[in-house]
């Protein structure tokens, strides 16, 4: 499991940003956070590295934006309102976990009980370490 710190939501953005570069279509790329940890700002830049121009924010209340303009498709799902695998399961989570682009999961750790296989899955986690400071955590779960 690789490690980085951030130092600013500039240097979580710019990771995700390397991250939407090597992206490759049919990745997963389960995020795991507290609240204000800066998921949504490694979305941003992994838009960026996609390519993608218009502006990033989180589907809280939508439960997936799709971004599109980039050389790959963006779907970005937030389970932060889905508690049970009854939930999940009925807003069709299982349609995003292999992608003809890239499906980026807030929240991610929701869906880990449901049993579903593995496929080119990153695991990136950010814990705060303080105000300003984040420990990035990666791990390649397809491997």
């Amino acid at each position: 499991m690789a490690t980085l710190i951030s130092h600013n939501p500039a240097d979580t953005e710019a990771l995700g940003e390397r991250f939407g570069r090597a992206a490759q279509a049919g990745w997963v790329i389960a995020l795991s956070g507290d609240l204000g940890a800066g998921k949504t700002q490694f979305v941003k830049g992994l838009a960026r590295g996609f390519g993608v121009s218009v502006r990033v924010h989180s589907p809280t209340f939508t439960l997936v934006n799709e971004y599109g303009g980039g050389r790959l498709k963006l779907f970005h799902l937030d389970l932060y309102r889905l508690e049970t695998p009854a939930q999940l399961l009925s807003a069709g989570i299982q349609e995003f976990l292999e992608p003809d682009g890239v499906a980026v999961i807030e929240w991610a750790e929701r869906i880990y009980d449901l049993q579903f296989t593995f496929h080119d899955w990153k695991k990136v986690q950010i814990e705060i370490i303080s105000e300003s400071e984040r420990k990035i955590s990666y791990d390649d779960l397809g491997a």
